[in-house]
């Protein structure tokens, strides 16, 4: 009677020791890395940056309890398991905020733009009103030029549109918006010191 107690007791032990062997969580793994593929092939990488670093750290974390875990003999990945389907959520979280990121980006960049077309049409207007005379005509020429450059430089402010790079149509519109507004204020100088005379 004891031998088959004992045998009972070896044969849940081999059981037990075989069924506690889990294996990783491969399918969730995937699922996890598919997502934050996911948010970066939805531009997270310009729209959502902190929080696709936020998926990363995550998912390294996620992958490091799982390496610690298969270093064991008794595995148990529940853990793991939990933090990879809280990732895969939170990515399709990320993911979702992106298009209204994308807007906000798109509108701000076409105000930008709006104003910079508004300072340059501004600075071209008031360059014909401009006093010429003795000495001025070189800066008149010299502003003429900045205007030009100015101009060419919308081009590549639609260029960024197009490529839906609002950041960077936004950036370069305020940077044609300051030159043109610089160009105003040399002009409206040259003009009052005209009038003072």
């Amino acid at each position: 009677m004891k031998n088959i107690v004992k045998g009972l007791a070896l044969a849940l032990i081999v059981v037990f020791a075989f069924t506690s062997c889990a294996k990783q969580p491969t399918q969730l793994m995937d699922a996890a890395k598919a997502a934050i593929q996911g948010v970066v092939d939805a531009k997270g990488s310009v729209y959502a940056n902190d929080e696709l670093n936020k998926l990363n750290a995550d998912l390294q974390a996620a992958m490091d309890a799982i390496t610690a875990q298969s270093k064991k003999f008794f595995k148990k990945y529940g853990p793991a398991k939990d933090m990879l389907t809280k990732l895969v959520a939170d990515a399709d979280a990320v993911k979702a905020l992106i298009p209204g990121r994308i807007a906000d980006a798109k509108a701000a960049a076409e105000n930008a733009i709006s104003e910079a077309k508004t300072a340059l049409e501004e600075a071209k207007a008031l360059l014909e009103k401009a006093p010429k005379g003795k000495g001025t005509k070189a800066d008149i020429e010299a502003m003429k030029a900045d205007l030009a450059g100015l101009e060419t430089a919308m081009a590549d402010v639609d260029a960024a549109v197009a490529a839906e790079d609002y950041f960077g149509a936004r950036d370069k519109a305020m940077v044609i918006k300051e030159k043109a507004a610089a160009i105003i204020e040399q002009i409206n100088a040259a003009i009052a010191k005209v009038k003072g005379r």
